[in-house]
């Protein structure tokens, strides 16, 4: 991909422009176009991965996806191709939108390019043409989502439909049920959990913010704007911070495959005027996201984006993911509406949190931990609260960061017996530098894990209850990448292997971790030391003492002393 000459000046952090964005958008509509049927209503691309919704969906995925990024180009050249392609599919070439079907997800990325381009595509349609459309996106009002944020597309379709006055009170209605749904769903500090339990992902930016907060943009509606637009406002507080300094979001979760669709309640924030961060950066954040991803393997040589995370990565893929599915992507070229003239675009970078700071900040919602050190740019994420309904490598190992991927061999897990599943997770609690939680493994034992971060330097501790005497316990830490270094030392109940055994009663197993990128950090052993027993005392080498103590509701951890700046 051709883009333009890094600009130091403005962004001397990334060297990336509105006209790289810009011109990262033409590469990929130029590139997509000949994988489009001669009626231009299914853009068939390569790719030895089929999604469940078969050959036609995909197809319909192609365009819909591409027709979002060219929405947010507002190119009107590839719009009119579009428009071509919109006739053809709506006289029937396009598959009907049914109860839990993949064109009812398709179909709100439509209706969002439509509504956000009515002067350019949709006002330029014929009557025909716009009638036969608006009863093919007509059928999402009523078709019956998964409960997750797939409520959220009939209420985008709705908004559309609503505002061009087809249906008005079917398109009201939908958006009425969709926004109370996801009510359901809501925890706190702007973190929702994508359907039932607690499954907390980069869904709650690319879909659980995106389309109530854009739908009550686009509405006028200051009152839904307010409620939703807080929300965002308070989401990117945190959301901010999973971005290394080398622009890479946390890995973790699903769909990862969108890449820097991460950065989308970015822009969000900046158009709405609902955001904590300033305008260089959330430019900042964006762009190294999106440098991030195509500096490593992201489009291939012709052009496309690819199923995976850096290159192609079958790892990172879902069954619901198609050729077509790293188009989602698109949504992170939001930030192309805002005008040339806009401070996202006319102020200079600024860093973000990892490169400011080393800091351990607590996310309540999900009760996860989030771990940053400035030298290296390093974000590493301990998840004490977030699993899918299934054992999910990507959802329920106990730490994540932003240059490690989840191992084969279970990184960052506790192994009991031969087991190492993570499963019915129990919160109990995060605060100044620690996150605690109980979860099932080993045929029913409980452990319940500790963590406490200061620097790049973790303490781990788990409690073994319920498993017979004599049980084998195997501890595992960070799966080291290139260019960083994982450390993992023993303390009490384990050998140098990092295994031990279960006794009568509870047993306790502590280790010392780290995930560094500097050259020469300070030996492991130095920057802690660790007195295991009824309490387990943790002393910082350069803060203070914090004590641990477990019971049958949970954890209590307190400091000695108040914790010094670090």
């Amino acid at each position: 991909m051709q883009l333009p000459p890094d600009d130091r000046t403005l962004s001397p952090r990334t060297g990336c422009t509105r006209a790289h964005w810009e011109a990262a958008a033409d590469a990929l509509l130029a590139a997509v176009e000949p994988y489009a049927t001669e009626d231009r209503a299914l853009y068939h691309f390569p790719g030895e991965h089929g999604s469940w919704s078969g050959r036609l969906s995909d197809g319909l995925e192609g365009y819909a996806r591409t027709l979002l990024l060219a929405a947010f180009r507002r190119d009107e050249t590839a719009l009119e191709r579009y428009a071509d392609g919109l006739a053809a599919g709506v006289a029937g070439v396009w598959p009907r939108i049914e109860d839990r079907g993949q064109p009812l997800v398709e179909a709100a990325s439509i209706a969002l390019a439509l509504r956000l381009t009515r002067p350019l595509l949709w006002d330029r349609l014929d009557d025909d043409v716009r009638r036969r459309a608006a009863a093919w996106l007509g059928d999402a009002l009523t078709a019956e989502a998964w409960p997750c944020n797939w409520e959220l597309f009939p209420v985008t379709v709705g908004g559309f439909l609503q505002e061009i006055g087809y249906e008005t009170d079917a398109a009201r209605k939908a958006i009425d049920n969709g926004l109370e749904r996801i009510e359901q769903w809501y925890v706190r500090d702007g973190w929702y959990t994508d359907g039932d339990g607690r499954k907390f992902d980069y869904y709650n930016g690319w879909a659980m913010h995106l389309y109530p907060v854009l739908h009550a943009w686009l509405a006028g509606d200051d009152r839904l704007l307010d409620l939703y637009g807080g929300r965002l406002e308070r989401h990117l507080a945190d959301y901010a911070r999973l971005f290394g300094g080398d622009g890479a979001p946390m890995h973790q979760g699903r769909s990862l495959t969108y890449r820097f669709a991460t950065t989308a309640p970015l822009w969000l924030g900046a158009m709405t005027g609902r955001t904590p961060l300033s305008p260089g950066e959330t430019r900042r954040l964006a762009s190294g996201a999106l440098t991030y991803f195509l500096d490593r393997g992201a489009v291939d040589s012709r052009g496309l984006l690819t199923l995976g995370w850096h290159g192609p990565d079958p790892a990172v893929l879902q069954g619901y993911s198609g050729p077509a599915s790293p188009y989602w992507a698109s949504k992170g070229f939001l930030g192309l509406l805002l005008p040339a003239d806009h401070p996202v675009w006319t102020a200079e970078e600024e860093p973000g949190p990892a490169e400011r700071e080393d800091a351990v900040t607590a996310v309540a919602a999900p009760n996860w931990l989030l771990q940053s050190t400035r030298a290296d740019g390093l974000v590493r994420l301990h998840n004490h609260g977030s699993e899918d309904v299934r054992y999910d490598p990507y959802y329920t190992r106990l730490a994540y960061s932003t240059v490690t991927t989840p191992a084969p061999e279970y990184d960052n897990s506790v192994i009991v017996g031969d087991d190492p599943s993570r499963t019915e997770i129990e919160p109990l609690g995060v605060g100044d530098g620690w996150v605690a939680s109980r979860h099932t493994a080993g045929g029913g034992a409980r452990v319940t894990s500790v963590v406490l971060a200061r620097g790049a330097v973790e303490v781990r501790a788990h409690v073994v209850t319920g498993a017979p005497a004599g049980t084998p316990v195997r501890v595992t830490g960070w799966a080291a990448g290139d260019g960083v270094r994982a450390e993992l030392l023993p303390v009490a109940g384990l050998d140098g292997g990092l295994a031990g055994v279960t006794g009568d009663g509870d047993s306790l197993f502590v280790a010392l971790a780290r995930l560094t990128a500097e050259p020469e950090p300070v030996p492991l052993a130095e920057t802690v030391s660790v007195r295991a027993g009824d309490v387990l005392t943790v002393c910082w080498s350069d803060g203070p003492e914090v004590r641990v103590r477990w019971d049958a509701s949970g954890v209590s951890v307190e400091a000695a002393e108040p914790r010094r700046a670090g």
